[in-house]
């Protein structure tokens, strides 16, 4: 007995075991586990441009749950994560009781990330050491910059109306570099304690390490296919000590490599009248006039294009302009494309979406320009002549300069309309900006056209617009990308470097924008939108960065 005892509390275990093994225990039976057996669902997973979910899927035993983590890629959050019953935590999506199998989807949605510079207005300038990079070195709140971009992936700011190192504000001459990938500015040129500064003209044609522009703003600007920048007019100080600002003509070539201004062409006193010749025939005589807030190209062969602007045509009249003209750095010779000699000329529209030789946009200033990936030139709105009559525009043309034509794509050819918002996010042949001036541009790498805030009528009254667009050149259609329809709207600037659905820059005219090297948009500056101490809502300069990614 005692025997037959011991064998059965031996053998007692290994029933146990026995028993287990055939019931599958010892495998991940668990809520996301699947045990051998018994039926199991699997769930898989679709993630949206703009982030990640993980794992990539999971086999859930009937009535179990699971998990994911929602992964949104920088300059993103998560936005709709929808499927399996589930709810989202966090960046954590718990599945409800998965008896099928089943799908999670999430979307992401691209914010604004606030990057540097201020969130309060009239911040003064950081300057450091000239040519030092720093992290602590932060150009001074301004608007009207002028802008380029190398091919390196660095991005440059020149002037603007704005404050200084010493709180003054008036028009700046410095020139500044940003790095993205550093995320550190360099100033390398102009003062950084005098405004309104005269400039330092030399020889014509000889560069010079004193040469130095004006302050100014509303300058046009390139970037040349050898990585020269370039810079043309604006309002500002020509090389006269105790002149007043005004319009001018003169045109300048920065070298990063050598870091010297050279003074090219134009005059250096201000209001010069243009000199057209012969339309279609270069010469060394030519010369556009003294103006700003012209929009400017670069063509595949490395031309310099200008069209339009406030300022001096052929006869000395001050007024808007819709003359249209190419340079050619190599003879050094400007040569009047097209448009009108005299200002305020009204525009030929012909036939939307056709292409013509009599086609012209009105005389204007101030408009929006891109340059697509074929070379074709775009121009939108800006505030001038419509084929009738005077006012903010919103019409949008294609110039090819292989043809040399002219093409009115969208928009009307009567001014001050407002906008056609459509369901945001959602392109539409019916989507339209409204009438506007000031706003910021960009071209992303896959040749969609970005247009950004500045001052229009969106619903028929005038003021700051913090809109944010997208035009598909080859499917002809705006969408609505982000901000809203209504005015003079503060920025939401969070927590420096964070993604956040609630960011905005706000409403805000004659900001710098960029692309960086990896397809974010980058926006600077300008006027934006502040309450003032029980005076309403006003406008004054800021030096805040922003990100944005279209990739």
């Amino acid at each position: 007995m005692t025997k037959a005892k011991t064998l059965f509390r031996v053998s007692t275990p290994c029933v146990a075991l026995m028993l287990l093994a055939a019931c599958g225990g010892g495998g991940s039976g668990g809520s996301n586990g699947s045990t051998p057996g018994a039926a199991t669902y699997s769930v898989s997973v679709t993630a949206g441009n703009g982030g990640s979910i993980s794992p990539s899927s999971a086999m859930v035993n009937a009535g179990g749950t699971t998990t994911f983590t929602i992964t949104p890629n920088s300059g993103y959050v998560a936005g709709s994560v929808t499927g399996c019953g589930g709810t989202l935590s966090g960046n954590t999506y718990t599945t409800g009781a998965i008896n099928a199998d089943c799908t999670v989807t999430a979307g992401f949605s691209a914010v604004f990330v606030w990057i540097g510079g201020s969130q309060l207005p009239g911040a003064s300038g950081v300057y450091g050491t000239l040519d030092v990079a720093a992290a602590a070195n932060m150009p001074g709140a301004r608007a009207y910059a002028a802008r380029w971009a190398d091919a390196n992936g660095n991005v440059w700011l020149f002037g603007g109306n704005g404050i200084n190192a010493e709180s003054n504000a008036g028009l700046l001459n410095d020139l500044w570099e940003y790095s993205p990938s550093s995320g550190w500015w360099t100033w390398l040129g102009g003062s950084s304690v005098s405004n309104n500064t005269t400039g330092i003209y030399g020889t014509e044609g000889v560069p010079a390490s004193t040469n130095v522009p004006g302050g100014r703003e509303n300058a046009t600007s390139w970037t040349d296919p050898a990585g020269n920048l370039w810079l043309f007019a604006g309002r500002g100080w020509d090389s006269t000590v105790g002149n007043s600002a005004n319009y001018l003509n003169d045109l300048w070539e920065y070298s990063p490599s050598s870091g010297e201004w050279t003074w090219v062409s134009g005059s250096n006193t201000a209001g010069a009248k243009g000199v057209y010749g012969t339309q279609g025939t270069a010469a060394a005589t030519n010369v556009p006039g003294a103006r700003d807030g012209a929009v400017s190209w670069t063509d595949t062969a490395g031309h310099l294009w200008v069209f339009g602007g406030y300022g001096f045509d052929s006869t000395g009249a001050e007024g808007d302009l819709n003359d249209l003209w190419e340079y050619s750095p190599s003879t050094d010779q400007w040569t009047w494309v097209g448009g009108s000699d005299t200002i305020d000329a009204a525009g030929v529209y012909g036939t939307k979406g056709v292409s013509a030789a009599a086609n012209m946009p009105g005389a204007r200033t101030v408009a929006a320009s891109w340059t697509d990936a074929q070379g074709n030139f775009w121009l939108f709105g800006g505030a001038g002549y419509d084929s009738s009559g005077t006012g903010e525009l919103n019409d949008l043309w294609e110039y090819s300069p292989a043809s040399g034509e002219w093409t009115w794509l969208s928009g009307s050819d009567a001014v001050n309309q407002q906008a056609i918002y459509g369901t945001q996010g959602v392109a539409a042949v019916t989507n339209m900006p409204c009438a506007r001036i000031s706003a910021a541009t960009w071209t992303d790498t896959h040749g969609n056209l970005w247009l950004s805030g500045g001052l229009g009528y969106p619903a028929g009254t005038w003021g700051g617009l913090d809109d944010l667009w997208e035009y598909s050149p080859q499917t002809g259609e705006w969408t609505w990308v982000s901000g809203s329809g209504t005015l003079n709207v503060q920025g939401v600037w969070g927590t420096e470097g964070a993604a956040a659905a609630t960011n905005t820059p706000g409403a805000r005219n004659g900001a710098v924008s960029w692309m960086d090297a990896h397809g974010n948009l980058l926006l600077f500056g300008g006027y934006s939108y502040i309450v003032s101490n029980g005076s309403g809502i006003s406008s004054i300069q800021i030096n805040d960065l922003w990100e944005y990614p279209t990739q």
